[in-house]
């Protein structure tokens, strides 16, 4: 904790414009935050209490999902213990969004700091009209996320009156918004269970980063853009100097050290030749998770998919079961915490 001004705290005082001070700045490395959950939202508690603040502020955080978590739960903790007003700001895709946004205003931010500098007028903004006990309009007029928090509101007309509106401006093509948003669910059907794994072939998909030495395909560390298709024909172990990963939201020691620590290819590797799965895939598919958006992540996975498809030939004598992409993950006691693993499911080709 330091007294008055750090980073990206001079903007926010500039966007205060006199209104309102900075007192004190709590610094905190986001893993370490997210190791020590209730105690570092403890620490910050006292610290804002101790001198007295009148609102609290955390981030901007962006896309950085464990920043953007670790700003929800401050901000949640600081406003139910001291009953004072706070205000964060991420992208929508933040993960601390639907965490949190029922217990904080979030203000709709970029998935970098190059939205910095719309974020903070924003926050700033929030965080005084707040302060000032003054209550805040609609989402889209304030610049916040939607936080579900449904309000009595008086209109002239009645809802048959307004229903017909929009109904009349949406067959004509116009723009019109909805009083009542009805929630979108992602839901994913799970795959059927393999009955004989034995005679599967086993593909491993990964957003660990796991890439070939030098990163040939030059994915980003975050907010992945692509993703690569490496061959590990012939391959038993993935070798520290041969393989490293592109990953930028963990500590990258431990898996380049020995990069089986997220792409288990040598355990597989055992349990092919011990016959309990049918084939170790000739191919494994890397990104990076961190950052990266939903829209990208299902674009990769479906053509992973498409590429494995086209990938295996039928076979001349089916299998009982048809070989299926599935899901492994491997946790190592070596490798000082768990190091998590994205994997997809989708069907490979029905034989007759």
């Amino acid at each position: 904790m330091r007294e008055g001004i750090v980073g990206p705290g001079l903007a926010l005082k500039n966007a205060f414009k006199g209104e309102a001070d900075i007192v004190a700045t709590i610094i905190c490395g986001d893993s370490y935050f997210a190791e020590n959950m209730d105690a570092a939202s403890d620490f910050v508690v006292e610290a804002v209490k101790k001198y007295g603040a009148d609102g609290f502020v955390a981030g901007p955080a962006f896309n950085a999902g464990r920043y953007g978590t670790a700003c929800g739960a401050v901000c949640k903790a600081v406003g139910e213990k001291l009953e004072i007003p706070t205000v964060s700001a991420m992208y929508v895709e933040n993960p601390g969004v639907d965490l949190y946004k029922k217990y904080t205003y979030i203000v709709s931010a970029a998935d970098s700091a190059r939205g910095l500098g719309k974020a903070v007028p924003a926050m700033a903004s929030i965080i005084l009209r707040q302060m000032k006990g003054e209550k805040l309009g609609t989402p889209a007029a304030e610049g916040y996320i939607e936080r579900g928090v449904r309000v009595n509101k008086f209109y002239d007309e009645v809802g048959a009156e307004r229903a017909v509106k929009m109904l009349i401006s949406k067959l004509k093509g116009e723009k019109f918004e909805t009083e009542y948003k009805m929630p979108v669910f992602d839901r994913v059907e799970p795959r059927p269970a393999l009955k004989d794994v034995s005679k599967a072939t086993i593909a491993l998909v990964t957003s660990g980063g796991i890439v070939p030495f030098g990163n040939p395909d030059h994915i980003a560390a975050s907010s992945a853009q692509n993703y690569g298709e490496y061959s590990i024909a012939g391959v038993d172990d993935l070798k520290e100097g041969e393989y490293q990963t592109a990953h930028g939201g963990y500590d990258q020691t431990y898996a380049n050290q020995d990069p089986d620590r997220v792409l288990p290819v040598d355990v597989m590797r055992k349990l092919e030749k011990e016959h309990k799965i049918g084939k170790l895939y000739d191919y494994f598919y890397a990104t990076v998770g961190n950052g990266t958006g939903v829209a990208n992540a299902k674009r990769f996975g479906t053509e992973i998919g498409r590429s494995c498809t086209a990938k295996l030939t039928p076979l001349s004598s089916p299998p009982p079961e048809a070989p299926a992409l599935v899901a492994v993950q491997r946790w190592s006691k070596k490798s000082k915490g768990l190091v998590y693993l994205w994997f997809t499911c989708v069907p490979l080709p029905q034989y007759p």
